[in-house]
């Protein structure tokens, strides 16, 4: 069983931005029933060709933004406009895995938008995943498991070089994402927010978030599997004498039938979104997750990320 988002096609509605950023204003209220319904919106066909379009874009719904510089994502990411930055800066062949932004931190975006200025020959999709789905058909084959989950939560062990790392998906140094200069700083930040941290080779840090929810009430009465279990189970890496990048909320193990079986599930409700320049995909991020394919070609792939709260 595939989701699929729900496509509105221009078909000659706004022929310029101008006519684009009223209309989409007028349709706020119904873009957002739809969005609670099928968890994700795809624009195409309207007049988007480049950063400062998307940022207009976005605005037009006004929401309270979630900028780059105040989060604690570990990806490295290049703002190209105060609003709107790269998805990540990882190379093509990294497959970066099913998650909910920023799930693994106190503080994530409850909207994604995200837009595609430039599509790959080759690849690059965006994973979409409806998570309240593959929650209910996991509850229903493993309840046990399941409970595990929603009684004991979670914890992840991040690990962040000294300096940026573009050639990883997890490569933001501490000092960008603490917000800090020095060492004392990072203590102090990670002290605030209820990390514990080691530090290693060459000034890398290893911190461990606090007990982290694995899953969420919904607006609707349902529940998400809201967090980063299958982006750490199949591509977060380990730091030499760290702790495990995920264990159960009381830093028990997460068995691997438990990680393998989440994963098949997962396959049943994700569909690839396939870019085309000029698109935009609205996505609820507490109903979806995402990911990207890897990708090839000579033309690069762009898409660039608005986070809203």
């Amino acid at each position: 069983m595939e989701f699929f988002p729900d496509q509105i096609d221009n078909d000659g509605l706004c022929s310029s931005l101008e006519e684009l950023l009223p209309w989409l204003q007028t349709q706020k209220n119904d873009l957002e029933a739809r969005l609670q319904v099928q968890g994700a919106i795809l624009f195409r066909g309207f007049p988007i060709k480049s950063a400062v379009d998307f940022d207009a874009f976005s605005a037009a719904f006004n929401y309270d933004d979630f900028t780059y510089d105040e989060s604690l994502s570990n990806a490295v990411r290049i703002n190209l406009t105060p609003r709107v930055f790269t998805a990540n800066e990882a190379p093509p062949d990294r497959e970066i895995y099913l998650h909910h932004e920023l799930a693994q931190t106190p503080s994530y975006p409850s909207k994604i938008f995200f837009c595609c200025l430039s599509a790959p020959e080759e690849g690059g999709a965006t994973p979409l995943c409806r998570s309240d789905l593959l929650l209910a058909d996991f509850e229903h084959q493993h309840p046990d498991w399941a409970n595990q989950f929603a009684e004991m939560g979670l914890r992840y062990t991040i690990q962040m070089p000294a300096n940026d790392d573009p050639g990883s998906g997890q490569g933001r140094s501490w000092r960008s994402t603490l917000s800090v200069t020095n060492q004392a700083g990072a203590e102090n930040r990670l002290r605030e927010l209820g990390y514990s941290w080691q530090w290693q080779e060459e000034q890398a840090l290893s911190a461990t978030t606090p007990v982290m929810p694995a899953v969420r009430e919904l607006a609707d009465g349902s529940s998400s599997f809201f967090n980063q279990v299958i982006a750490v189970a199949r591509g977060w890496r380990r730091g030499a004498g760290a702790p495990p990048p995920l264990t159960f909320g009381d830093g028990s193990p997460i068995d691997e039938a438990i990680l393998d079986s989440l994963i098949n599930i997962s396959q049943r409700f994700t569909t690839p979104l396939q870019w085309q320049p000029g698109d935009i995909a609205l996505i609820d991020n507490y109903r979806v997750m995402h990911g990207r394919h890897r990708f090839d070609g000579p033309t690069p792939r762009q898409v660039v990320v608005n986070l809203a709260r």
